[in-house]
């Protein structure tokens, strides 16, 4: 059974320099920046960036991250990553795919979960906050379960 679909994103990014090692190969621990990028990018889009987490009273802890890496991304290359949220009621889980921008090849698979956690008292949220919910269903592409 396929996963539902809340949202999804793209951003594009341009290997840097300083991301790659001696043979001009991306260092396997800069794909998780990437994906950090990329999250960063939706949640402005949806207007519920770190700093409006921190507004509303939580912050959002990475719990789990998931990377398989398929091919190399290189130097100079244009890269897609692709965000799919897949879990909005319980958790923040997102599911990434890093692409090609040329050819569409499939670069890496990944996937975070992140946990609303109350700034106040430190204790984890089981449910995520109404305010995020809210944000997540504006976003131009969202779709209920």
């Amino acid at each position: 059974m396929a996963k539902h679909v809340y949202c999804r994103h793209r951003t594009e990014i341009e290997v840097p320099f300083f991301d790659v090692d001696a043979m001009h190969i991306v260092w396997h621990g800069h794909y998780v920046k990437y994906l950090e990028v990329a999250r960063c990018a939706f949640l402005t889009e949806i207007g519920y960036d770190y700093n409006e987490m921190g507004r509303q009273g939580f912050s959002w802890p990475v719990v789990q991250l998931n990377l398989k890496y398929v091919k190399p991304a290189r130097f100079g290359q244009k890269i897609y990553v692709d965000l799919a949220l897949v879990e909005i009621e319980s958790c923040l889980r997102i599911d990434y795919t890093i692409s090609d921008a040329q050819s569409g090849a499939k670069l890496t698979k990944a996937s975070t979960t992140q946990v609303a956690v109350a700034l106040e008292s430190g204790e984890m949220q089981f449910q995520t906050p109404a305010s995020w919910l809210a944000a997540v269903a504006k976003h131009k592409s969202f779709q209920t379960a």
